[in-house]
């Protein structure tokens, strides 16, 4: 039933479009940063005179659709000069702006935002979205700017305790907010024990965290996205900078691949503290390093390709008898393609592993385990019109766990060599978003996403009497583990077990004035 009314919504809005889009024309283009071609997310295109317009997406473009004509266009961002010029519109137009930062001299004033009334009036809610400039003017102890820090700063934000990793929305646990860097998950976001983030803020270019009405794009979390992209790297030239704190320092290299067309961007952090405990006869250390990279470039007007990367550990250890060590890597393939003024895709390959080991040197064994994941997104953007919009796409994860692994560290060791057997998952997602302008002041979004997670087969696997792997011990009153009634072994590509569901999205906004408006979502 729900399918039906989602698909009955956007067939009348597609007959709509077919009968008032004649005399009408698109203008489409790319939106950049005057100095370093790094291509800006969020940037707004204004018509005033039509009070309408749109915005730059993850990757800069824009899409509009109005009458023809001739008409005074507004192009603002935040940090940035205004563009203002008049664009006549006589058939479908490709356009890229530049824009260049806005530098000014003020005396001591309050500077007071004009309301950006797109944000106004979209129904997207409770979304907060973050600069790497934004982030480096928070104070921070010791004068290290951090991602995680910046965000447990803003409404319905909380740490998940001293010394803990990661960061609670709304209640939510820290495992329940999905974390993606150029679209690959981060399992864990923190280094040394949660003081830090693992998210260099020379090498992010924008941050977006979803605190409710998640888009159907999302998925595989109940409580928040926090969405980060990487820097493109600059394209017109050679540029370093770093920065050296109290306890770690810094390193960003960006600059040309071919002048205009291709960049690369390589930065990395370390600690650097632990190198003075041995002059105070301290053997413990704890330190992390990270490693960001990314290479970009235009194929032609319409292809662009992106290789990215992150690289990161975190080492803590106890004199020889023990050592804790952790952390993430990912690696993304993707492509932007325009198919059409109207309609943008991006194809992602997405390789992303979470590594967590201990030696434990006083009593001789070696501990690890880890998640290791690959990633095919395919997501389509399709400007249909000024007041319709749709996004879908597919996902498809492939995982692999690995519950733990137990190995001798020394010849002499008592410790016998044992793996658990390692699990394998498929998880997949259908999604489409539709964002509808009805009238001047009411917008509204809706959308569906079907997921699945598919329980692959494995080496071996436990059976129990009416499956029943824990029992519960009347007179203890505790639940205990049950024995196994027997094994039984399945192949790769056999479905142990399979769930689906259907997950709806809707978000309502009117907009009462050119600074107020109500909305909801569910």
């Amino acid at each position: 039933m729900t399918t039906r009314i989602l698909w009955l919504f956007i067939i009348i809005g597609l007959k709509s479009h077919d009968v008032f889009s004649q005399d009408k024309v698109t203008l489409s283009g790319v939106v950049s940063d005057a100095e370093s071609n790094e291509t800006l997310i969020g940037v707004n295109i204004l018509f005033p005179e039509l009070q309408t317009g749109a915005t730059t997406n993850e990757y800069g473009f824009y899409s509009i659709t109005i009458p023809k004509g001739t008409y005074q266009l507004v192009i603002s961002y935040l940090g940035y000069s205004d563009i203002s010029e008049t664009i006549f519109l006589e058939e479908n137009l490709n356009k890229n702006f530049s824009l260049s930062e806005a530098i000014e001299s003020l005396n001591e004033v309050v500077i007071k935002e004009n309301v950006e009334k797109l944000n106004i009036r979209k129904p997207q809610m409770s979304i907060n979205s973050l600069t790497s400039n934004t982030i480096k003017q928070i104070p921070v102890v010791f004068g290290e700017a951090d991602v995680i820090k910046a965000i447990t700063l803003l409404p319905g934000v909380t740490n998940a305790g001293e010394g803990s990793s990661g960061f609670n929305v709304r209640g939510g646990a820290a495992d329940q907010n999905l974390i993606l860097l150029d679209e690959a998950t981060i399992y864990n976001s923190s280094h040394l024990f949660g003081f830090f983030s693992v998210f260099n803020p020379d090498a992010i270019k924008d941050l977006k965290l979803y605190k409710g009405g998640i888009p159907a794009r999302y998925g595989g979390r109940v409580s928040s996205v926090l969405d980060i992209y990487q820097k493109e790297g600059n394209s017109n030239k050679f540029h370093v900078n770093g920065g050296i704190g109290l306890i770690s320092s810094r390193l960003l290299a960006e600059g040309p691949l071919n002048k205009g067309k291709g960049s690369f961007l390589l930065g990395g952090r370390a600690t650097y503290a632990h190198l003075f405990l041995p002059l105070f006869d301290i053997e413990n250390k704890a330190y992390f390093y990270d490693l960001n990279t990314k290479i970009s470039y235009r194929l032609n007007q319409n292809n662009n390709v992106y290789l990215s990367g992150y690289f990161g550990r975190d080492v803590f250890s106890i004199t020889d008898s023990f050592k804790n060590t952790y952390g993430n890597s990912i690696l993304n393939f993707r492509w932007n393609h325009l198919f059409s003024d109207k309609l943008f895709s991006n194809l992602s390959l997405i390789y992303s592993d979470y590594y967590y080991g201990l030696d434990l040197g006083f009593i001789e064994f070696n501990w690890n385990s880890g998640i290791r994941n690959f990633n095919l997104k395919y997501d389509l953007k399709h400007y249909i019109s000024n007041n319709i919009k749709l996004q879908y796409g597919l996902n498809s994860i492939y995982h692999k766990f690995n519950p733990g692994e137990i190995e001798p560290s020394t010849p002499d060791s008592g410790i016998n060599a044992e793996k658990l057997i390692d699990k394998y998952a498929l998880e997949n997602a259908l999604y489409i978003d539709v964002e509808q302008q009805i009238s001047n002041r009411f917008m509204v979004s809706y959308g569906l996403r079907y997921s699945s997670f598919l329980r692959l087969g494995q080496d071996e696997l436990n059976t129990y009497a009416n499956d029943q792997a824990v029992i519960f011990n009347e007179d203890l009153q505790i639940y205990e583990k049950a024995d196994p009634t027997g094994t039984e072994k399945f192949k790769r590509s056999d479905v142990i077990e399979s769930f689906g569901y259907f997950e709806p999205r809707l978000a309502l906004a009117y907009e009462l004035n050119g600074s107020s408006s109500i909305k909801a979502s569910y």
